[in-house]
């Protein structure tokens, strides 16, 4: 069958159009996508301003057309962290069914983080041993380890790239002080966490999703994505360490114009390079792998799963 999985996240809105059938590895078959950046349109109350809620309304007709246009047998709705914690989201919600007939399942934290260890665990294999997994999106990190396909801890912080840009970074380049006060904050919310997944040991292998991980991968020297997905792409500790104070020092201009980082994610790569760091540092991680695959992915492995055998 022909499924469709309409992402409402912090930063973009993405419909991704797979040929799947249980037992199969998911074929991509379209991507339409729009940078929304909800994570940065929220009002001083924390709500989703209605101009944000316009272009939300729009950007999920325009994708069900695209989805309907492909051919979808069933397109499986949801959102996270944007909306989740937008004051007026049950609002927003009714909003979204009443004009598009789109009725958004919210994530919680916790479910984001394993679902997405889920598509990471499909993707390595059983070889892999105990995984840990992260994961940095617009609005929050999520962290899952465990052995098996449904993580044995799982936990989601308020750490995300564009979450953390808007409240923290307002110069451009930003300011050595603020700076130093997103970095503290950043690794005192991630310190509370630490004890959760230590008392299970050292992971086998640790993996990390999301655009923001690729693109500190990319200019650390990872492959580049014409090189496919299966080109295998690892990001150090130390090249990060040595990279965040550079992207410190660099305007949004200067840091699109390095290999693999878009516009429209430039001005939050250096917070997403703290929460990276920080991440990093305080789980013991030396070396990650980038996954592929990530929640959308986890979403569709997920339904595929309930679907009876042929």
């Amino acid at each position: 069958m022909r499924l469709g999985v309409l992402d409402v996240g912090s930063n973009t809105v993405h419909l991704l159009v797979v040929d799947a059938h249980p037992g199969a590895r998911p074929l991509p078959a379209h991507s339409h996508k729009a940078e929304l950046r909800l994570a940065e349109l929220l009002d001083a109350r924390g709500a989703i301003a209605p101009d944000g809620v316009e272009r939300l309304v729009a950007t999920v007709r325009d994708a069900l057309h695209a989805a309907e246009d492909k051919g979808c047998e069933e397109v499986l709705p949801f959102a996270t962290s944007a909306v989740r914690e937008a004051v007026n989201a049950d609002a927003v919600l009714a909003r979204v069914k009443d004009e598009t007939g789109i009725d958004l399942q919210v994530l919680t934290g916790e479910e984001e983080a394993r679902l997405t260890f889920l598509a990471a665990r499909r993707w390595f294999g059983w070889s892999a041993g105990k995984l840990l997994l992260l994961d940095i999106g617009g609005g929050s990190l999520e962290v899952a380890y465990g052995i098996d396909e449904d993580p044995d801890a799982a936990v989601s912080l308020p750490l995300g790239a564009g979450r953390l840009t808007a409240g923290w970074l307002p110069g451009d380049p930003a300011d050595g002080a603020d700076v130093k006060a997103l970095r503290r904050h950043v690794r005192a919310q991630i310190a509370r966490t630490v004890g959760e997944f230590s008392r299970f040991g050292p992971p086998d292998h640790v993996v990390a999703t999301s655009k923001t991980f690729k693109q500190l991968a990319r200019i650390a020297g990872a492959p580049g994505s014409s090189e496919g997905l299966h080109v295998q792409r690892v990001l150090t500790r130390r090249s990060l360490e040595e990279w965040v104070p550079r992207l410190a020092g660099m305007t949004v201009v200067e840091r699109a114009a390095l290999p693999g980082v878009s516009e429209g994610r430039a001005a939050q790569l250096l917070a997403g390079a703290l929460v990276a760091e920080g991440a990093m540092d305080l789980l013991g991680v030396e070396e990650l792998e980038i996954c592929p695959w990530a929640l959308r992915e986890g979403v569709i492995l997920r339904r595929l799963d309930h679907l009876p055998e042929e």
